[in-house]
């Protein structure tokens, strides 16, 4: 087994199972943050959110994928630089700049930007729902369930701070770019290489790639455009 890990093909079959994490990651905050456009009340937001909150089943996926997308983080870190060990090279500058647009190619600094992100996003909102609170979380009782109001904690930050919102389509850009290799290279290293599967795949990543990125970035504009 340690000898499988350490080999090449090993440490990139670890790093695309961890990475599915994230894509599943990904559809499921994005479903339930879509929630937030359809209604003005915030009725069904408050719904989802106390329903991911308290369900048996979220309450265990929640932390196998957290776990999951932090080992995909740091073992993305130690092959990164394992390779540059390896494999030291120098680039002209113009190579650089053309390269510095493929995702295939910064594959570890996008990363690095998408946890930026990912961090400061978790903070905004989940932190305070979760551990801290917020004045704005307060109690509101939805067809007769009582939960926090979680639509006006969101809400209030898409509404009053135009910067985050760009920071937030920023972000949602450097999911998409992240991702469209991330989704169809992972499939690729456990075995759906053929010419086949990997135009099918290729358009598949390109295409969740977009619906990713413009879903999430289509929420704080909405509230920008809309307030």
């Amino acid at each position: 087994m340690s000898s499988f890990m350490n080999a090449s093909i090993g440490r990139k079959v670890f790093m695309s199972i961890t990475g599915l994490f994230l894509i599943v990651f990904l559809c499921v905050h994005l479903t339930l943050n879509l929630f937030l456009t359809f209604d003005e009340t915030g009725n069904l937001f408050n719904l989802a959110a106390h329903f991911m909150a308290t369900n048996p089943l979220i309450k265990i996926m929640e932390p196998v994928l957290a776990l999951g997308f932090i080992i995909h983080i740091i073992w993305s870190g130690w092959i990164t630089l394992t390779n540059m060990k390896a494999r030291p090279q120098s680039y002209n500058s113009g190579d650089k700049l053309l390269s510095w647009w493929a995702p295939s190619k910064n594959m570890f600094i996008l990363g690095g930007m998408v946890l930026v992100f990912l961090v400061l996003h978790l903070m905004h909102f989940y932190v305070k729902m979760k551990f801290t609170g917020d004045p704005l979380l307060e109690e509101v009782t939805v067809n007769g369930v009582q939960m926090h109001n979680a639509y006006k904690l969101v809400s209030d930050l898409f509404i009053n701070y135009p910067l985050y919102d760009l920071f937030y389509v920023a972000g949602a850009i450097l999911v998409g770019l992240h991702i469209s290799h991330g989704f169809w290279s992972a499939f690729q290293t456990i075995g759906l290489s053929n010419s086949v599967w990997m135009k099918r795949l290729k358009f598949l990543a390109y295409f969740f790639a977009i619906v990713i990125a413009a879903g999430f970035a289509y929420i704080p504009l909405f509230f920008l455009i809309k307030f």
